[in-house]
């Protein structure tokens, strides 16, 4: 299931068309969520930011997502994700950093395409070399768009099931939303079982640099943006897995079925223990526990859903995109307004 840029013309144009499309739809998702709350003209930078990120990841994602819905979401969930939403709380230039990033390994990605492995693997160190440069000539001018101490801590990983309460706790916001999770974990499976090595050691190296401390006055979560790109790539790869999963793929459907009802479970256990909080003090979280529990209610009924279809050997693929699509935009659109709200 990979797909990159066609030669042939016609191909070109459909491709061309749905970059066309996919930009009209992330422009228009950008001025809902930031107009609302915009005060200066500089904020309306945070709309280009979010379209750029959103778009390179589309793009970067064509080598790996044949599918158009697929690569949308991907780059729906890079540019106004949990992540990319935070960051653009920051300096503008930093959510301008980490827009240029899938366009930075968008060489390197279709070099490897073509076989061209001496020049891919290089290039694949573009992106870490630019966020180096960046904040080199930022130090040059006085200028810091980011605490150069803000890097990624053990405890910070429970931003990654419930983005809603680690906002509301000031945390940074590393992880996805609810119902892309399902998809992260089948294509996630997916990598494992292509041996993608290439790609779990960039993942894996933005991922410790995230950990690290400051190094070269870099800010470490700005490393963070590398590993979430990578991340949203393989939700993209999983919800075309979802949509094309056949008969022999219905017990990876069972499992992340599983996974996302004992999330559920995990976080409606968790909306109890702080709705009994003495006085009504942890009733806020326990109102933000509820909603993370219906949002992953709703990833175990559409991945059943899917599984049932795979189990009596029902392809029904455009049903099938049309669910996880309905699905999926719900969760984006009401995380993404609840953030930007509270962000900007």
């Amino acid at each position: 299931m990979t797909c990159g840029l066609k030669i042939d013309s016609h191909k070109s144009k459909i491709t061309f068309s749905k970059f066309v499309v996919s930009a009209g739809i992330y422009a228009c998702l950008a001025f809902c969520l930031f107009q609302p709350h915009f005060k200066k003209f500089v904020q309306y930078l945070v709309v280009v930011n979010a379209c750029l990120a959103a778009l390179g990841c589309f793009v970067l994602s064509r080598r790996w997502v044949s599918s158009f819905a697929g690569s949308f979401f991907a780059g729906a969930l890079y540019g106004f994700g949990p992540f990319g939403l935070w960051l653009s709380g920051f300096h503008p230039s930093v959510g301008l950093l980490a827009a240029s990033i899938p366009w930075l390994l968008c060489p390197a990605a279709f070099c490897s395409k073509r076989k061209l492995w001496w020049i891919s693997a290089p290039l694949s160190a573009l992106p870490f070399l630019v966020i180096w440069l960046a904040f080199q000539i930022s130090v040059q001018y006085h200028l810091f768009p980011i605490p150069i101490h803000t890097k990624l801590h053990l405890a910070d990983l429970a931003g990654l099931l419930a983005p809603l309460v680690a906002l509301e706790r000031t945390m940074p916001l590393v992880g996805f939303y609810h119902v892309p999770i399902a998809a992260l974990i089948l294509g996630s499976s997916m990598l494992l079982k292509a041996r993608r090595f290439g790609i779990i050691a960039i993942c894996a190296i933005g991922t410790i640099l995230a950990f690290w401390g400051p190094l070269f006055n870099i800010s470490p979560i700005l490393w963070l943006t590398i590993p979430v790109l990578c991340c949203s790539i393989l939700i993209g790869t999983g919800i075309q897995g979802f949509a094309l999963a056949g008969y022999a793929d219905r017990k990876w459907i069972l499992i992340t079925t599983g996974i996302m009802a004992t999330l559920a479970i995990i976080t409606l256990l968790l909306a109890t223990k702080y709705h009994n909080i003495f006085a009504g003090l942890g009733a806020k979280y326990a109102r933000l526990l509820t909603q993370t529990a219906k949002l992953y209610i709703l990833g175990a009924i559409t991945t059943a859903v899917i599984f049932f279809m795979a189990r009596a050997k029902l392809r029904l693929t455009t049903l099938r995109w049309l669910i996880l699509s309905l699905a999926i935009s719900v969760d984006i659109i009401f995380c993404a307004s609840f953030i930007a709200y509270r962000i900007l």
